[in-house]
């Protein structure tokens, strides 16, 4: 389970949230909503370990992040704006590297399965440089169908994609939660994921 007690975020001389507190299980996604620069994205680099809070806490199974016994880091899988690919690499040579960085074995086959489901078939070789910016977001979201991170932490997966990728990213993400996975993400536009999925508002 991921816990968040009394977090709070401030960002210059603004206050973005304060007191903030919630529990996510396995099974379930929690939607982030609000306007722009209510916090959104510094609350999913929070629970990453990627930025301070000013005050509170977020434990993983009990353990508090940034502790020796919290295994967080390694059991989460984070997607957010900037999108962490290198230009010079393929998107199969991205997913292949990025795979073991994270500490998991990904094969050249399994990558351009995962970048062909993703409808990127003829531009798997191509250098990342050249992909459209919706090509990149599709090679980044290629990591989901590959990586079996418990927790995805996911900042506006749906940007820049067309009906048809943004139908399969949420059947990926039904299906993570389905098999016990857990999902925090910010969204502008709906997540269909039924009853698995619930809600909670920043407001400036």
């Amino acid at each position: 389970m991921l816990s968040v007690a009394d977090l709070s975020c401030i960002r210059g001389d603004r206050t973005l949230f304060r007191g903030l507190g919630f529990t996510l299980e396995a099974g379930q996604c929690l939607h982030l909503q609000g306007g722009n620069g209510v916090g959104k994205t510094s609350l999913l680099r929070i629970v990453a370990g990627l930025s301070p809070a000013a005050q509170g806490e977020v434990r993983w199974h009990g353990e508090l992040l940034g502790s020796p016994g919290c295994q967080l880091p390694a059991q989460l899988l984070y997607l957010g704006h900037l999108l962490a690919l290198k230009d010079e690499l393929s998107a199969v040579e991205n997913l292949v590297s990025g795979s073991a960085i994270a500490g998991s074995s990904v094969g050249a086959a399994q990558a351009l399965d995962a970048l062909k489901q993703l409808g990127l078939a003829g531009r798997t070789a191509l250098p990342v440089r050249v992909l459209s910016q919706g090509q990149k977001r599709r090679v980044a979201l290629a990591r989901l169908l590959l990586q079996q991170n418990p927790l995805w932490v996911l900042d506006e997966p749906f940007v820049a994609l067309d009906a048809a990728a943004h139908a399969l990213i949420e059947q990926v993400l039904h299906g993570h939660v389905a098999r016990g996975g857990m999902v925090l993400l910010t969204s502008h536009q709906p997540v269909d994921l039924g009853a698995q999925v619930r809600s909670l508002r920043l407001d400036a």
